[in-house]
């Protein structure tokens, strides 16, 4: 069982997640090997809320060029998690 805080790295906060944040929607960027059910425990544990879905998906990395150096950001994995309508608020995504 790895650490909560290995899995979640760190929220994403755009126009879009927030307005996701109304419907009980929060988004987050995750470790790439993490599972649908490692997140969700994750979550859980770290804000103490009852998550009742998990969807997740891989992004690629964009192309970045430096004049006429080309290179690659990385890819990474995304998850949104949708609450269940009794459970709290996550408080970091609150008042942004």
């Amino acid at each position: 069982m790895r650490d909560p805080r290995d899995v979640i790295l760190r929220p994403i906060i755009s126009e879009r997640s927030m307005d996701e944040s109304e419907n009980n929607k929060y988004t987050f960027q995750v470790a790439k090997e993490a599972n649908k059910i490692e997140i969700k425990n994750a979550v859980e544990e770290i804000f103490d809320v009852t998550v009742m879905k998990v969807y997740t998906m891989n992004m690629n990395g964009k192309v970045k060029r430096q004049g006429r150096n080309e290179g690659r950001r990385p890819n990474w994995k995304k998850a949104i998690v949708k609450l269940t309508p009794d459970s709290k608020s996550i408080e970091f995504f609150e008042g942004v």
